[in-house]
């Protein structure tokens, strides 16, 4: 309770405000529609990431699909028992965002993104003659933000770089996951979760001077400990995209 004075008169109480959001989602890209084929896969990955994965939200890409029939029902009945949070889809044909509102899968949009996909085209106008504005002189793009963190990241922590890369002046301790949109230094031992390029920037890369984490992953693309060379584990290391895999490259 504050000291706020509220109203005496008649009038109803605010109880909510509603307000546009943008926040960083996991995104499952289904390259089959056979569900009973990616519930067990999934479940595979769950199993070695729990932390990662667990009540995590994620929207379901469409893209790859093609024209394939999908079980929805089935497909959300099994990633909510794996406690796996599907919140919509995203891409793929009419026909499927269709079947999938009916499972109570909502199609997500980008932020700015109009409802209708598909504009009918303008009124085409009769040509006019005017004289164009002189072109405005190039302006400097502004300077990359960076995030600092001056200490050590513990476990149940996590920390979040939003547009901009991260430096952390100390380690990552097991169970402490950092987050970043554009690359991760970290100065001292990953053991937690790093998570790189998160605004699915594929050109991000993961740096830390001792490397022996429980996950890492860049644009989606992940590993977890057991997925990691033991050859690199204790080294300095930098992590980046090579196609669809990703490269843990010594240094130092």
């Amino acid at each position: 309770m504050t000291a706020e004075a509220r109203p005496t008169s008649g009038l109803p109480t605010e109880t909510f405000r509603l307000r546009g959001s943008n926040y960083s989602l996991l995104t499952l890209r289904l390259l089959t529609g056979d569900v009973q084929a990616v519930l067990p896969a999934l479940g595979d990955q769950f199993r070695k990431a729990p932390g990662f994965l667990r009540y995590a939200p994620i929207a379901i890409s469409l893209d790859d699909l093609g024209g394939e029939q999908v079980d929805f029902p089935a497909l959300v009945a099994g990633l909510r028992a794996l406690e796996i949070l599907p919140i919509g889809v995203v891409g793929g044909p009419q026909l499927l965002r269709a079947a999938a509102a009916g499972a109570g899968l909502p199609t997500l949009r980008p932020a700015g993104q109009r409802e209708t996909e598909v504009e009918a085209p303008a009124p085409v106008a009769a040509p006019a003659v005017a004289i164009p504005p002189p072109p405005e002189p190039a302006r400097p793009a502004p300077a990359a933000r960076t995030m600092v963190v001056n200490q050590a990241v513990r476990a149940g922590q996590r920390v979040y770089a939003e547009g901009s890369d991260l430096i952390v002046v100390g380690p990552v301790n097991a169970g402490a996951e950092v987050i970043a949109d554009g690359n991760i230094h970290i100065y001292g031992a990953l053991r937690g979760r790093a998570v790189a390029g998160a605004s699915e920037d594929g050109t991000a890369r993961i740096f830390a001077q001792n490397f022996d984490p429980e996950l890492v992953a860049i644009s989606g693309l992940y590993a977890v400990r057991d997925g990691v060379p033991p050859a690199v584990i204790g080294r300095g290391v930098q992590v980046r995209l090579d196609g669809e895999q990703l490269r843990f490259d010594p240094f130092g």
